[in-house]
């Protein structure tokens, strides 16, 4: 599905833009597109990347101050 947006643009890009072709027009759209595609996939990356760090930071800690499996084991069953 293809959905409209506005986006905010310096004026001269905005003016280069409207005296372009038709096709140039999709061209740039497509190419928008692709680059706000791509960035969104980085970001996604990302973040899983800086969670996963996160926990496993949050474990090592957890193990240095002595939680072991059978610990976490029994705080998980006493929540039920």
């Amino acid at each position: 599905m293809i959905e409209e947006i506005i986006i905010k643009v310096p004026s001269n890009i905005a003016e280069a833009y409207r005296r372009s072709t038709k096709e140039e027009q999709e061209q740039i759209q497509l190419k928008l597109a692709l680059i706000m595609e791509s960035n969104l996939l980085k970001n996604s990356k990302e973040a899983v990347q800086k969670f996963r760090t996160t926990m496993d930071k949050a474990s090592q800690e957890a193990q240095a101050n002595g939680l072991t499996l059978e610990i976490l084991e029994s705080i998980l069953q006493d929540d039920k």
